[in-house]
């Protein structure tokens, strides 16, 4: 059986009315890009579906690279025949006899509504003529073999097998945002929700040399290079801290030093995002797993900022967390031992319910805004992408 097309489904773009043009184009491109080391392929857009016309190229890679990309419900290998109903018959038939089982069902969609046949004859008409020309059986209710036909208008497409994709948005739809990423397990599983709901990822990074180690934008890198296959490109910022971080163990108290860390690092984010044309902040926080991340931290932290925080980890369980960074591929990365410097400068006794009037007057005890600035105009850019990953 010579398989000539891969079907995409759309998914929740069904619900999008007047922008589903948009989101369909969104998604075509992405997958265009997805698919560009493919000359011989043809993508082909429908109001219903897109298409990937194989033109002999080997589906299996393609429907891998495909599952991965944010928009898609969910992929067929399929079969384009006409409409004749004894053509579909031998197709069917064919397609049956590749399969291994001993019952089938036939599923007919028939989407044009001018095709002369209801549905149920079809079923009929192709289940009858495999009964005649097989050992297989009839089980409407649990197959061993699904056969399905779909008609449309361009003609028909038969198929036996679906499998399951990213699901959500196309990659873009939903703007842009500046992910604060740490290194650690969170933050990489984060990136991926948002990716999965069409926003665009940024990346600001904190480094204090010579208190973290240059390992760290090492392993940032392979992190970025394993989210690679979800966004083909993201930028990292890197902003030197060490000034700001010292500053703040020598004018604050010790157990509210990470309240104020936090304070800092979102004004630089929302600084990087304002300038780069992103329109939230996002993190990988989680309620309640560390010190700055309860609601009364939370609460205090957000206050620098007007900015949206995006945290698409808020309400997950570590072990939740764990089992993404792993579907991912990025757990084994996030555990290597450099750390950040969040970890390094930790307090023993952090406040888990900090005044705001005191984080207030340890701010008040030294000119930050002019180390802000600096640090901001002092970032390192970096360009991860799937090509420049792979070394």
């Amino acid at each position: 059986m010579i398989y000539d097309h891969i079907m995409v489904r759309f998914g929740e773009l069904s619900t999008k009315g007047k922008n589903k043009k948009d989101f369909i184009r969104m998604l075509a491109n992405n997958i265009s890009n997805t698919l560009d080391e493919y000359d011989e392929i043809e993508i082909i857009t429908k109001y219903d579906h897109i298409y990937v016309k194989l033109n002999g190229a080997d589906p299996k890679d393609i429907i891998e690279l495909l599952q991965d990309v944010s928009g898609i419900h969910s992929l067929s290998l399929v079969l384009k025949t006409d409409e004749d109903i004894e053509n579909l018959k031998k197709a069917c038939l064919e397609m049956v006899k590749a399969e291994e089982g001993k019952t089938f069902k036939v599923h007919a969609k028939r989407a044009n509504k001018k095709y002369p046949i209801i549905s149920d004859q079809i079923n009929r008409d192709i289940a009858a003529h495999i009964l005649r020309n097989t050992d297989l059986k009839v089980d409407v209710h649990n197959p061993d073999i699904l056969v399905s036909v779909e008609i449309r208008e361009e003609g028909a497409y038969v198929f036996t097998h679906t499998y399951p994709a990213a699901g959500g948005y196309p990659l873009g739809v939903g703007g842009k945002t500046m992910l604060m990423l740490s290194g650690g397990i969170d933050s990489p599983v984060a990136a991926y929700l948002l990716m999965k709901r069409g926003i665009r990822i940024e990346c600001v990074h904190f480094a204090s040399p010579p208190y973290t180690n240059a390992g760290v934008i090492e392993k940032l890198k392979d992190l970025l290079g394993k989210l690679n296959k979800y966004q083909p490109e993201i930028r990292l910022n890197i902003i030197p801290f060490t000034k700001l971080q010292e500053d703040i163990y020598k004018y604050c108290d010790e157990s509210y030093a990470i309240t104020v860390m936090r304070r800092m690092m979102f004004r630089i984010a929302e600084r990087m995002a304002r300038r780069r044309k992103c329109l939230a902040i996002s993190t990988g926080e989680s309620v309640g797993q560390v010190a700055s991340q309860t609601l009364n931290s939370m609460s205090v932290i957000n206050a620098v900022t007007a900015m949206p925080v995006l945290r698409p980890v808020v309400c997950y369980d570590k072990e939740d967390i764990i089992n993404l960074a792993r579907k991912i591929d990025t757990f084994d990365i996030s555990i290597r031992p450099f750390e950040d410097c969040c970890t390094i400068f930790a307090p023993k006794n952090p406040k888990t319910r900090p005044d705001f009037e005191k984080v207030l007057e340890f701010e008040s005890k030294w000119d930050w805004e002019e180390e802000i600035k600096e640090a901001v105009k002092n970032a390192e850019v970096l360009y991860i992408n799937k090509v420049t990953s792979l070394f």
